[in-house]
């Protein structure tokens, strides 16, 4: 039975079904010898030997589902090339392969999500799907009357609105507030730039929740596989279900 190229590196947990595009269109991606650039090639897993990097690809045959409380100064990467540290140096030597799902920046920290689920990472992390993730921030500054309201609504950011958040104040202080937010979206540094365009800046952010899936009392650094019940709750809610 054929299959797109996209799909099977993404069910062989090589990446999701976006990045598994960018390696196709970047020539990494071989099959049966030949360099592939076609994003709509499909190919007979059965039968087709695929390669990323020269490296043959083989379908996994389990699939991992980890929590991570990302404790702030880490960078979201497998690897990076300056020695920083990195959610890798976190985590134990696991034979099999995963990615992060979604962003978490360097200052951030919370609850973080990986898997070698391609076809629930492309879900998770599309914007159709509407996937809800909450935060608590603090923030340094202080906001006008009605910059809530138009930060709810939606801004514009690099020439496009924002999708709609839910804000609630939690506390206030002479300095700044501290702010419960949620939002449907997952933009670079989305929260951040919200509040410096409000003139404000963002001093501590933490995700707690990422659809379904609560942070609770998993401990700044530390891991843990997902239940079979979460699992199968965020894939009822993406529809992922085969």
């Amino acid at each position: 039975m054929l299959m797109r190229l996209n799909k099977f590196l993404a069910q062989a947990g090589i990446s999701s079904r976006r990045e598994a595009d960018k390696l196709i269109a970047e020539g990494r991606v071989s099959v049966n010898g030949q360099q592939v650039e076609n994003l709509g090639v499909k190919i007979d897993p059965e039968k087709d030997v695929v390669k990323v990097d020269g490296r043959k690809v083989r379908k996994e045959e389990g699939q991992v589902y980890i929590m991570l409380n990302k404790p702030p100064g880490f960078l979201v990467t497998l690897k990076d090339s300056f020695g920083r540290a990195n959610i890798m140096d976190l985590l134990p030597s696991f034979k099999k392969r995963f990615f992060p799902v979604g962003r978490l920046d360097y200052h951030s920290q919370g609850l973080l999500l990986l898997t070698n689920d391609g076809q629930l990472t492309f879900r998770l992390t599309h914007p159709r799907f509407k996937i809800k993730k909450v935060y608590l921030v603090r923030i340094k500054g202080e906001l006008k009357p009605g910059q809530i309201s138009r930060l709810e609504k939606g801004i514009i950011l690099d020439g496009q609105k924002t999708a709609p958040a839910r804000i609630k104040i939690i506390n206030s202080t002479a300095t700044g507030l501290g702010l419960r937010i949620e939002i449907y979206e997952g933009r670079k540094r989305e929260i951040r730039r919200m509040f410096e365009a409000m003139g404000c800046r963002v001093v501590y952010l933490k995700r707690i929740k990422f659809g379904p899936l609560a942070l609770g009392s998993l401990k700044r650094g530390q891991w843990r596989y997902l239940t079979p019940r979460e699992i199968s709750l965020l894939k009822r809610l993406t529809k992922s279900e085969v």
